[in-house]
């Protein structure tokens, strides 16, 4: 079956351009022209991805992209006029996968949203054992982070940004790296995007199990540091 695109975009004109290309590339694709009816139909629809207009009427897409993070792990990609840092940034620590400053290319659009959702393929392979580590108990195949008995709750691509360090214990990763184990090779971002998502995931873990198990290596990247068991 193909993944389901929820796009959530007042401007007509736009949303007739990105469904045309979506179903081109084989997608099922969802539309909703304000904040309130996109987080209605989210929730009946259970889509795989959404696109999430920032200016939006009813409900700006800060709002949306926050209440559809509290109910699920769903992909989002922001959708936005907005170039500041800042806008970017905030989006990103809501739990945004990704973003897409206007005027954009409609096949850009079509290939970030195949490098996102093949990363949900190639992240839980059956055979992957648990990994475990002093203070966290990592299981890949069912997505879940533990701290003792305590479950952490991470988002999709902060538990991507986690497996790929704990993975690679003790090694020292640079942006650059976790950009193409957690991202891969079509994202078209800065490496910023890792700063945000790892000190999200730093707070986290550190606010739980009481002592930072994310080190920072001054000019080269991060590195896990819990100890193996």
């Amino acid at each position: 079956m193909s993944a389901t695109i929820l796009v959530i975009e007042d401007e007509a004109s736009i949303r007739t351009v990105v469904r045309a290309y979506l179903e081109q590339a084989g997608f099922r694709v969802l539309l909703a022209d304000n904040g309130p009816a996109g987080v209605d139909m989210a929730r009946r629809e259970h889509p795989d991805l959404v696109i999430l207009d920032l200016n939006l009427p009813g409900m700006d897409g800060m709002e949306v992209a926050a209440r559809l993070r509290q109910e699920s792990d769903v992909f989002i990609i922001m959708l936005t006029a907005r170039s500041e840092e800042s806008d970017r940034v905030a989006g990103l620590r809501i739990g945004a996968d990704d973003y897409v400053i206007k005027p954009f290319s409609p096949r850009e659009l079509v290939a970030r949203i195949e490098a996102i959702l093949r990363r949900r393929r190639s992240t839980s392979p059956l055979i992957d054992a648990t990994l475990r580590f002093a203070h966290l108990r990592i299981d890949p195949e069912r997505r879940e982070v533990y701290v003792g008995d305590q479950a952490i709750d991470l988002t999709t691509t902060e538990f991507d940004v986690l497996l790929a360090l704990a993975r690679r214990h003790g090694r020292v990763l640079s942006r650059e790296q976790i950009l193409d184990l957690v991202w891969g090779d079509n994202f078209y971002g800065t490496d910023r995007v890792v700063d945000v998502y790892v000190g999200q995931v730093r707070r986290k873990l550190e606010a739980v199990a009481g002592v930072p198990l994310i080190q920072t290596v001054r000019g080269v990247g991060y590195k896990f540091v819990d100890a193996a068991v």
